[in-house]
């Protein structure tokens, strides 16, 4: 699943109530999950005694690179995985003065930043030009006349590459800069706190470290029958290089992956038939912002779908044949059509990149290949006990498959080593589907609020708003979508916040952040907002809350 450029650094640190939200600095800014320094952006400013105290930290984690770590260890931290988790837990380990090293065995930046979030978003800014540029309507209610759109299929391709070797080399050199060790070669668990690492052909070299974290993320799923052949049937990675935009293609999955490539081919002119195997699409999604989607996302568009079906088995185009797609019917696993298409992108999720880690070494296995964590990240054995001092986060470990949850996790852990206890409130995390408009969500669907409600004994309310009431999206004559929240009236607790619309995987912030800090609706309804602005979006689905109850006192209650 793609990650959404976003800060969770608010939501990792303070739900363990390790720092005041006005504690948080710029320098902990993260853009999906990324540190500031990756996207080579500086502070403005900073106090001479703020800076002078980094700097101090910051001299002592790089002077202190080739020497040993505390406690006779080569390092106080070695993460197996330089993906975004992995670069947020190695950057703020060095601010906590950690001598650390990370190991990766393909390219920095892993998933997120080489075959995932940020190419696709190159493709995405791409696909939402063309669309504005497409719609004639739209562009004449505004008084602009444009003659004719197109683009060069290379040079759309050329700039998501160029995207994420920038992002790539700004990773590379922000570790470097600071300390970290970057250690080339696969990485293997070895024994308790050592780890082994090496390139194929080349000697191994082993490492002790006070404390391990694995990072390995995750790979496409690819469902049995299905073959990949790179060119005309094909995952994710293959897709966001753009090697050609088929007449017709068909989309194996309707989730966030399936539903971003949606966008961006019908932007460029193809045609696009969606294979879901549940009976509804966007099946991850509230049932009635998905329902919603489908009328502003879907039915307008070139875009035909089969639902409540597997695709049994996918052969690729060969000797002039197109891509044959045998469909067959999810319950009763009965044959019932073969689709001809040009090209089949499968969009069925990803799945744990945790073989070879020498996890058999530790005691623990696998469950359908991720690694089994606790509430703090920390591995568990195949006899339910804690793994002292090894940690798995991101993808690996399944809690919630997006960089920037990752990168949490990671910043969670290093409290964690730093001494700080940190358990990270995993509802608080938003996600974002960068569709054109936009879609975000954060907390509960209703479906699962109503089913808490239930199990624990407590009412539900939902308020709705309309983009169409807002001035600055009416300005831009973007009035399609609606925000949605559920809450507790009885305590002014949220519980989920969805947005569908124009910038709504910004507007979630607001809501992801109250979640965190544990904000109820009877304070943030009277947060000032900015107007004419699509904050007010939010504005007007906090104030149409009622909490009826008398609100619950977040902190412990004053004997009487």
């Amino acid at each position: 699943m793609f990650s959404t450029a976003m800060s969770l650094y608010t939501a990792a640190v303070v739900a363990g109530g390790a720092v005041r939200p006005d504690a948080i600095r710029p320098a902990d800014l993260r853009f999906c999950g990324l540190r500031r320094e990756a996207l080579g952006i500086r502070l403005l400013s900073a106090s001479p005694q703020a800076a002078a105290a980094k700097r101090k930290v910051l001299a002592a984690a790089a002077t202190g690179n080739g020497a040993a770590g505390s406690g006779g260890f080569d390092y106080d931290l070695v993460i197996i995985g330089a993906g975004v988790g992995g670069h947020g837990a190695a950057l703020h380990a060095v601010e906590k003065g950690l001598k650390t090293a990370i190991i990766e065995g393909d390219v920095v930046g892993g998933t997120c930043v080489n075959r995932g979030c940020v190419p696709s978003k190159a493709l995405l800014a791409v696909s939402g030009r063309m669309r504005e540029l497409q719609d004639e309507h739209h562009m004449k209610s505004l008084g602009l006349q444009v003659s004719s759109s197109g683009y060069d299929r290379q040079s759309v391709a050329d700039h998501a590459n160029n995207l994420a070797s920038k992002i790539r080399s700004n990773l590379t050199n922000s570790m470097k800069s600071l300390g970290v060790d970057i250690l080339t070669g696969f990485g293997t668990v070895v024994g308790k706190q050592k780890v082994r690492y090496g390139k194929v052909g080349f000697p191994d070299n082993e490492i002790t470290a006070r404390n391990i974290i694995i990072a390995t993320g995750s790979v496409p799923f690819v469902p049995k029958g299905i073959e990949i052949d790179g060119k005309t049937v094909f995952t994710s990675d293959h897709a966001l290089k753009l090697e050609s935009v088929p007449d017709w293609i068909a989309i194996v999955g309707s989730g966030y992956i399936g539903l971003e490539f949606s966008d961006v081919y019908t932007a460029l002119g193809s045609e696009v038939t969606f294979v879901e195997a549940l009976d509804q699409l966007m099946p991850g999604f509230d049932p009635e912002i998905a329902k919603l989607a489908q009328r502003i996302l879907i039915n307008p568009r070139k875009i035909d779908y089969h639902t409540g079906v597997f695709a049994s088995k996918i052969t690729p185009a060969k000797n002039g044949k197109p891509v044959l797609i045998e469909l067959i019917d999810a319950k009763t696993k009965e044959h019932k059509e073969t689709l001809e298409v040009d090209a089949a992108l499968i969009a069925t999720g990803r799945a744990p990149f945790t073989k070879g880690l020498g996890l058999a070494n530790m005691n623990v296995v696998t469950q359908r290949g991720f690694i089994p964590v606790d509430e703090r990240m920390q591995v568990m054995d195949a006899d339910g006990n804690a793994v002292p001092n090894l940690y798995c986060i991101g993808d690996a470990n399944g809690k919630l498959m997006l960089a920037h949850a990752a990168s949490a996790q990671g910043i969670s852990v290093v409290e964690q080593i730093s001494g700080k206890d940190n358990i990270l409130n995993h509802l608080s995390i938003p996600a974002a589907c960068f569709t054109h408009p936009e879609i975000s969500m954060v907390g509960l669907t209703e479906p699962q609020a109503r089913e808490q409600a239930d199990q624990e004994g407590f009412e539900i309310s939902v308020v709705k708003t309309s983009f169409k009431a807002n001035t600055k999206a009416l300005a831009e004559n973007e009035g399609d979508g609606i925000a949605k929240m559920i809450y507790r009236p009885d305590t002014g607790e949220i519980l989920g916040v969805h947005i569908l619309g124009l910038h709504a995987a910004d507007l979630i912030h607001e809501a992801s952040n109250a979640i965190a800090l544990g904000t109820r609706v009877q304070d943030i309804k009277l947060v000032i907002h900015a107007h004419p602005t699509l904050s007010e979006v939010l504005d007007e689905l906090f104030k149409a809350a009622k909490v009826t109850g008398i609100p619950q006192a977040v902190s412990e209650p004053v004997a009487a």
